[in-house]
């Protein structure tokens, strides 16, 4: 035997090419049975059970690969498989319950199974979403006119739907490979698919839109008798206009009025306001005729719904007024100055004082883009384009800037000068710091030694900010930013008059309505303590009487009573 052996081992020394050969040949043949065992191994599949793949509908084939699934990721773990409809959340319809879902993926093994959940993963993604089409979009007429924002970095067609369809929108439309919107109703034409060319900026494999074309989706929300619009806002009661006709276009009677009645009308009318005047239904936009500055005791308005037993349906001479989710498009339109600008404006502000809020309002104001003194690629990304702009380069209507020192404050010809309250502002800055812009920063970080020398380090710069530019600025306007929360309308007005571009009251009325940006962090996290010290009180309370002598002696008004005490 052991001659043998050695006769072989000397045969395929003298041919190696023949012992490669052979090596191959086993290697082929092993692989061929464990494919065999494979298919050869599973149950047939029932025809009943089989069928909802098979029977699938025709143009299901044609559509794209939708939400975050892409082709190359689209076989998921089995475990993976009870998470799919909780991924996608209570809002999209499903036919099957997930103990089905899971016996349809998880009744067979090996590859059959996989191909098999593939297929119907894809399914139950064409039941929630279906794609409507690519349609022309124009900037002055938008082919969906709800909510939209923009992403330039991480776009996804689910990220898309998933925004609109939480906001209770019936479509989601992608535009420009990263910008998203939202509507009711599709206002435009069809055109070919060839001009929706623009990969999505988050996942290549996917189509988002083109140069002013979107890609449609058609969301399927569940329950839309009930969230068919999603949540309007309570803007209070009003006087009748004088002129009802002009300040609010449409009208309809319904005898069984409810809140819900009038808000889907006006929302399927497109409008973003609807007014509840006993039987009738009004719905228009925030104009000068119905600016909605003037609120009136609600007891002027409770008059019973005649279909609602808890709420006000308001009465002929006093409405009750809801914000619909349809977004006033009048402010949404920005572009880059025309003509360089001769003067450069700052718009200065310590950090965490509301800096990038303050700029969203003033680009929905006068239509431009605002630059920045720095980059910010998060800040870019969501929309606001002068970010890569130089600061100089004056095509931006203002320039953000946290600087403090005489010669960076000199190179400006005027500025707006945004105060905060310390203790908000000191806040805002650590959340930023620690958990981005709209983050929190952890528990460990407050309670840790990062908070104190944070407090020790920028609570002087907070007084020394504004000390520095009411001393070295040429022409300096100073907005609070509790007043510009308070009475928006006013404060964007004096500060659109700094800025010297010539806005319509309408326009400002406009961003009144549309005032939250994408940088607002929730409400509802918030410390169950007080981090500041009395040490730290007592010290901040000292720069706070710093600033409001300063102030004052400029003969401008000092911080508002709520700075301090706290």
């Amino acid at each position: 035997m052991a001659k043998l052996w050695f006769k072989f081992q000397r045969y395929f020394r003298r041919k190696p090419v023949r012992f490669f050969t052979f090596l191959a040949l086993y290697l082929t043949a092993g692989s061929l049975v464990f494919l065999h065992s494979s298919f050869g191994g599973q149950p047939a599949v029932p025809q009943h059970q089989a069928s909802p793949a098979a029977g699938a509908p025709a143009e299901a084939a044609e559509l794209p690969f939708l939400g975050d699934l892409h082709p190359g990721r689209g076989f998921r773990d089995p475990g993976e498989a009870s998470s799919i409809a909780r991924r996608y959340g209570p809002w999209f319809k499903g036919k099957d319950s997930d103990s089905n879902e899971r016996a349809k993926l998880g009744a067979y093994g090996g590859a059959w199974s996989r191909a098999l959940k593939g297929r119907v993963v894809r399914e139950k993604e064409e039941e929630r979403a279906k794609y409507i089409g690519c349609y022309l979009d124009d900037t002055q007429s938008r082919a969906l006119r709800g909510v939209s924002f923009f992403d330039y970095k991480k776009m996804t067609v689910f990220r898309c739907q998933d925004n609109c369809a939480e906001r209770g929108y019936l479509y989601a439309g992608l535009e420009f490979g990263a910008e998203c919107y939202c509507g009711h109703k599709i206002q435009a034409a069809n055109v070919s698919e060839a001009e929706c060319d623009m990969e999505c900026k988050g996942e290549r494999s996917n189509v988002c839109g083109g140069a002013n074309r979107l890609s449609i989706y058609r969301l399927q929300l569940a329950q839309e008798s009930v969230r068919r619009y999603g949540s309007a806002v309570f803007r209070g009661c009003f006087r009748r206009p004088d002129n009802l006709s002009q300040a609010l276009p449409v009208t309809a009677v319904m005898l069984n009025m409810s809140v819900d009645r009038c808000v889907d009308l006006c929302t399927e009318k497109e409008y973003p306001l609807a007014a509840l005047a006993g039987t009738a239904c009004h719905c228009g936009f925030p104009t000068t005729r119905f600016p909605l500055h003037e609120r009136e005791d609600e007891q002027l308005c409770a008059q019973k719904c005649s279909a609602e037993e808890f709420e006000s349906c308001g009465t002929p001479s006093y409405f009750i007024v809801y914000q619909t989710q349809v977004q006033d498009n009048r402010c949404m339109d920005r572009r880059f100055l025309p003509a360089k600008s001769k003067q450069l404006i700052a718009l200065a502000s310590f950090p965490g004082a509301g800096n990038t809020w303050a700029r969203h309002l003033i680009e929905l104001a006068t239509g431009f883009y605002t630059g920045s003194y720095y980059f910010d690629g998060s800040l870019y990304n969501k929309g606001f384009k002068g970010e890569r702009d130089h600061w100089r380069s004056g095509r931006t209507i203002c320039i953000k800037t946290h600087e403090s020192g005489q010669k960076e404050i000199e190179a400006f010809d005027a500025a707006i000068l945004l105060i905060r309250n310390p203790y908000k502002a000191l806040m805002a800055e650590f959340n930023r710091k620690y958990g981005g812009h709209i983050g929190f920063a952890a528990n460990a970080h407050w309670k840790g030694k990062e908070w104190p020398e944070f407090v020790r380090n920028y609570a002087p710069w907070w007084a020394t900010h504004t000390l520095d530019w009411l001393k070295f600025g040429k022409k300096v306007l100073v907005v609070h930013f509790e007043d510009l929360k308070q009475d928006l309308f006013v404060q964007l007005g004096r500060m659109v008059r700094l800025l010297g571009v010539a806005v319509r009251e309408d326009r400002l009325l406009c961003v009144e309505s549309q005032k939250d940006g994408n940088f607002k962090r929730s409400g509802l996290r918030k410390l169950e303590y007080d981090p500041y010290t009395a040490d730290m009180q007592r010290t901040i309370a000292a720069y706070i009487k710093t600033v409001d002598a300063a102030l004052r002696g400029r003969n401008l008004t000092g911080v508002p009573d709520d700075y301090c005490p706290r």
